[in-house]
């Protein structure tokens, strides 16, 4: 059973495909054939498993694992997230401004004057764009979008990044005339 220190989500297998345990995976990589490049996939349960076969169907890719012979096998495989360790990712394949969600999990939200706004947690797409995560001692996690208007300036290094928290929608801009109504302002 082997835990993996910083994992990376891979892919989500779907459903069986034909009858010698072939899976349907939906594929994170850049390049969806790529899922077993980077050495062996592991599941949150301590699984691991070895790719032996990977070819492109529609939006999907199909994948045979070593040791999944049958389709019952791989219908009880039906929603299992694989996941790599992030060491096995190139770096050296990453333009300048470049990098793996997973790297972003740990940074600092701060604004231009050095406030914290927590660390992120999570990055997540529920179809309308990416959203980090943000916890805060103290504070309940926020989502805030992972856009070029919130999120200005990445710092690997450094440990941080740089948010627009007005954009980012963590705090509201008291100078914008169109803010939400005031019942008790006055009409004139």
């Amino acid at each position: 059973m082997s835990k993996l220190k910083n994992p990376v989500l891979m892919g989500t297998i779907g459903g069986a495909q034909g009858l010698r345990g072939e899976v349907r995976v939906k594929s994170f990589a850049e390049e969806p054939t790529a899922l077993g490049d980077y050495g062996h996939l592991h599941s949150e349960d301590g699984r691991v498993f070895e790719v032996l076969e990977v070819r492109e169907n529609k939006n999907v890719v199909v994948v045979r694992f070593r040791g999944i012979n049958d389709r019952t096998a791989a219908e009880a495989l039906n929603g299992l997230e694989l996941f790599i360790e992030r060491e096995n990712l190139p770096d050296d394949d990453l333009d300048e401004d470049e990098f793996f969600y997973a790297d972003l999990e740990g940074l600092e939200a701060k604004d231009a004057e050095g406030k914290s706004y927590g660390v992120v947690t999570g990055v997540f797409d529920f179809g309308a764009g990416d959203l980090l995560e943000l916890k805060g001692p103290g504070r309940r996690p926020v989502l805030i979008p992972f856009s070029e208007f919130s999120v200005l300036e990445i710092d690997l290094e450094g440990g941080t990044m740089l948010v627009d928290p007005v954009a980012a929608g963590l705090v509201d801009d008291k100078d914008d005339p169109s803010g939400p109504f005031d019942p008790n302002a006055s009409g004139e």
